[in-house]
């Protein structure tokens, strides 16, 4: 029989796998692109690979463990089907990114050969795409890099976390100075219509900036073009030769490109400045409506029970509440983190609370005084 610690470790390795493969294959599932979907399903077979690996592995010394998807594995393939894979493939990425050298210090994966398994999947992705090869955006969607998308899991989860601490702490503050009970419900929805209007401001200004400066160095780049056309040919050649491409090759390469103007202009936005022209950061507009929700959705908790209920009843019930909502979204941050549902969620719930309690006390301190 293998030490505890062992078959521990063999389990954890196979869970891992198993969820990998789950995400995958919802992946493949929700994905459009013909090209995308046989990645992903290529990449959910060589973790159900390395899942049978570790399923010998513990077999071989006397255990038996046959897991299904982790609750994260199965919200995280609940999210792809029912928003896309480009909903959760930032944070898909980043986990492949965190675990991958998980396998470097486990002499049974090296002989085996699975580290250099979880570092090929780039090699995977290109294989799948035949001789055509994937453009770049689409690699940099798979990877989590895309711009337009950007990670909207962990906004969402952020933002609405702003909401519900940023107005449990007022209304438990006012609550500390013995404030009256409608004055509490204002205070609440005060502090959510102001809230939610600086944040989508703030978000508003931040994405219309960035499309500002996009824009001006894409203006920039083209009257460089029109009038030393040569210069960017060179730097074009210099970037293409960074990347491994001979000489002669990155020389008729340029060429061909920049005997388009759009195609030329396009090439060196990305190439060069690393901008998306088709996307320029995404729209402002919808950046700053979703950050109106999101907080608002979150600030809303710890006002909510004040429409129903009156006097301590309803102070009680929004703290409890407020502590349910800060459990759950310190669960949701584990999609992303990577730690577990239970010790992010009581991590969470110790914070916000403190908060609370923090401008509680000051409140309660301010109000007598005053009184």
């Amino acid at each position: 029989m293998a030490e505890p610690s062992t078959l521990r470790r063999y389990r954890s390795n196979l869970q891992g796998e198993v969820d990998g493969s789950a995400i995958y294959s919802a992946l493949a599932d929700s994905e459009g692109d013909p090209k995308l979907a046989e990645v992903f399903r290529r990449l959910a077979a060589v973790e159900q690979a390395h899942g049978d690996f570790w399923r010998k592995r513990i077999e071989a010394k006397g255990g038996y463990f046959a897991p299904s998807p982790s609750f994260r594995a199965r919200i995280l393939a609940w999210l792809a089907r029912r928003f896309g894979p480009g909903f959760v493939l930032p944070t898909l990425a980043a986990s492949e990114t965190r675990d991958s050298a998980a396998y470097d210090d486990q002499p049974e994966a090296r002989d085996a050969g699975l580290p250099q398994d979880e570092r090929s999947h780039a090699l995977l992705m290109q294989a799948a795409a035949g001789k055509g090869g994937l453009s770049g955006p689409t690699l940099a969607l798979i990877e989590g890099r895309h711009r337009g998308g950007g990670n909207t899991l962990r906004a969402a989860v952020l933002g609405a976390n702003d909401g519900l601490v940023s107005n449990t702490s007022l209304v438990m503050g006012v609550a500390g100075a013995a404030a009256a009970e409608h004055t509490l419900l204002l205070t609440g929805l005060a502090g959510l219509i102001a809230g939610a209007c600086s944040m989508a401001m703030g978000e508003w200004l931040s994405v219309t900036s960035s499309r500002e400066l996009y824009q001006s160095q894409i203006a920039t780049e083209a009257e460089e073009l029109r009038t030393v056309p040569d210069e960017e040919r060179e730097e074009l050649i210099l970037i293409y030769q960074a990347k491994g491409i001979a000489e002669p090759q990155a020389r008729a390469l340029a060429d061909k490109l920049l005997s388009n103007p759009d195609t030329a202009l396009d090439t060196l936005a990305r190439e060069e400045l690393g901008i998306d022209p088709d996307e320029l950061g995404g729209s402002a507009w919808k950046a700053a409506l979703w950050s109106f929700l999101l907080f608002s959705a979150g600030a809303i908790v710890p006002v909510a029970p004040f429409f129903l209920l009156g006097g301590r009843t309803a102070l009680i019930a929004s703290l409890i509440a407020s502590g349910l909502a800060l459990a759950l979204i310190g669960a949701g941050t584990s999609l992303f983190t990577g730690r577990g549902a239970l010790f992010s969620a009581l991590r969470q719930l110790l914070i916000g609370l403190a908060a609370a309690g923090v401008t509680y006390g000051a409140g309660a301190i301010v109000g007598t005084s005053l009184g």
